[in-house]
């Protein structure tokens, strides 16, 4: 647990700034004082959690950062203020990066580049970006890890976890798992200090969107990795001249018109490369940022930034397509239904319930054409209903709707008359023909007439082992019903109380009938002992009816 007894200057810092910034909760956990609920607002406003992680560095901007793509956990307004969150961090002086450099590629810069920047192109949290030139000629970008980070990361993560077991008592942890997530973003840290990491995922994403049916992949580009040169602290790829997109004023059009005309096909582009993304490929860029897609001097549209990617497996791909199609349709039933196929764990308190929060969300868009409903919303408002009843949806699942979110940030921005329908039609059949055919439909048919002609040999064999077994009598059926032996304890007492109603009305007649004869001592003995006997059974049976509650 994070202890102010035993300190370490990096722990009083946290203190200094926890303080200084009036997370009075906080404040009071690490204080070791006991909080009034007045005191107890679970997380800190937006603006305060955001200067907070700015104050404590660079791992903890990376952590926001990270936080940001994780709409599934905080509010939309924790997720638009950590969004554009930036480490303040000036860039390492240059002889300590060309020491670096020297050290990843093993000889002196003068043997690899003709030509390095020395100036910084930008510096981030993790790394700074250098302009340079190969032996060949090859303008490159330069990656290059902060020296020391990777030891920095190393003593945040321990106490980025210890404040998550303090971090577990607030509103927050009472519904999510706290230490896990904690875990889950110390992982994803420590991965992107590994830059052959960020290689691997843009080569992949290069090959994917080598080709395609839905564009031109000769349109869209993926820079190339330089694998002679990268390592885990260094990073090589192309440099491309272009600006971002949103800065661009595409000036090779000649009119308006002509702008207009390839905004429409810039927007559309993307929009198809990233649906390709998601629902076909399975592995997506996940920070498609205006500052990740450049507009190149060419002509064509880059994307930067490989290191965040996201992954979906093909049942989910198929939950999220059908869920695309009920929030067209306004389908409040459908989506939670698909809500529930999609969780993880835990069960809502009331479907109907589910199904109430979810007609209450697209009561909104009844009288809104479909050009006018924002698709990135609306899987937030899905997001925060699954949360508000206790089901806990995978966690890629933030990243898939902060991807939407930001790509049709960009694409509104870009060319705000998009109309996302229009996008939406001409691949919706195309994609159901992929995911019930697959990619190579021959291939699927040959699969099923096989298993066709299998069962069609099968079948007659089968039906004659089945036949012959009802006629020899030797079929036997295991069948197991759920609360058998309640029900079969309800029919023995139930068994039980009548025999004793029985042997009670039996004794009464008995001794009745004795009664009636003449008398004498042996029989008016008799007949006394038998309604005794009935009584004390009769009493008994009516004290037990009434112990079981049963009465009624």
């Amino acid at each position: 647990m994070f202890s102010l007894t035993q300190q370490s200057s990096r722990q009083r810092e946290i203190v200094e700034v926890v303080f200084r910034n009036g997370w009075g909760y906080m404040r009071s956990l690490l204080t070791g004082s006991k909080a009034s609920k007045t005191d107890e607002p679970g997380l800190p406003p937006p603006a305060v959690l955001r200067n907070i992680l700015t104050e404590l560095g660079p791992v903890y901007v990376k952590l926001g950062q990270l936080l940001s793509t994780r709409p599934d956990l905080l509010p939309g307004e924790y997720v638009d203020t950590l969004t554009d969150l930036q480490a303040n961090v000036p860039p390492v002086p240059w002889p300590e990066i060309q020491n670096l450099i020297e050290q990843e590629i093993k000889q002196p810069i003068a043997e690899v580049f003709t030509d390095i920047n020395s100036e910084a192109i930008a510096a981030g949290s993790i790394g700074q970006v250098h302009r340079a030139t190969l032996k060949n000629g090859q303008q490159v970008a330069l990656k290059v890890q902060r020296p020391g980070i990777d030891l920095t990361v190393a003593q945040d993560i321990s106490l980025i976890k210890s404040l998550a077991e303090l971090a577990s008592l607030t509103d927050l942890g009472k519904d999510y798992d706290i230490v896990a997530i904690a875990e889950e973003f110390t992982t994803a840290l420590q991965a992107e200090l590994d830059f052959t990491t960020e290689g691997k995922y843009t080569e992949q994403l290069s090959r994917n969107l080598s080709s395609s049916e839905w564009f031109d992949a000769q349109q869209l580009i993926i820079p190339q990795i330089y694998w002679d040169f990268t390592t885990s602290k260094l990073l090589v790829i192309d440099w491309l001249e272009g600006v971002p997109l949103l800065s661009s004023k595409l000036s090779n059009a000649e009119s308006m018109e002509e702008t207009k005309k390839q905004r429409r096909e810039i927007t559309t582009l993307l929009f198809r490369a990233f649906f390709q993304q998601i629902y076909i490929d399975g592995f997506f860029h996940a920070d498609p940022h205006p500052g990740n897609i450049f507009y190149l001097d060419d002509g064509r549209v880059a994307l930067l930034d490989c290191g965040m990617v996201g992954r979906l497996d093909p049942r989910t791909q198929q939950i999220l397509t059908e869920m695309l199609l009920a929030i067209v349709d306004l389908d409040a039933r459908r989506c939670s239904q698909l809500t529930l196929e999609l969780a993880e764990s835990g069960q809502p308190l009331s479907l109907d319930q589910l199904t109430n929060d979810y007609d209450k969300m697209l009561r909104k868009y009844y009288n809104l054409s479909l050009s006018q409903i924002n698709f990135s919303e609306v899987f937030y408002e899905i997001l925060q209903i699954a949360k508000n009843n206790k089901i806990r949806l995978p966690s890629n699942m933030g990243l898939y709707a902060k991807t939407l979110a930001n790509m049709e940030g960009v694409a509104r921005g870009f060319y705000p008359e998009i109309n996302l329908l229009d996008q939406i039609k001409p691949l919706m059949t195309d994609l159901f023909r992929r995911q019930f055919l697959g990619d190579s439909p021959t291939e699927t048919f040959l699969r099923i007439a096989l298993d066709v002609k299998s069962l069609s040999l099968r079948s007659p064999r089968l039906a004659e082992l089945l036949l012959d077994r009802v006629t020899s009598e030797t079929l036997k059926w295991n069948i197991t019903i759920t609360d058998l032996d309640s029900l079969r304890r309800s029919l023995d007492d139930s068994a039980n109380r009548l025999s004793f109603s029985v042997l009670v009305g039996s004794l009464i007649m008995g001794a009745a009938i004795i009664s009636a004869q003449p008398q004498t001592n042996q029989l008016s003995f008799l007949s006394n002992i038998l309604f005794a006997a009935a009584s004390l059974l009769g009493l008994w049976l009516i004290i037990s009816i009434l112990r079981s509650g049963n009465l009624r």
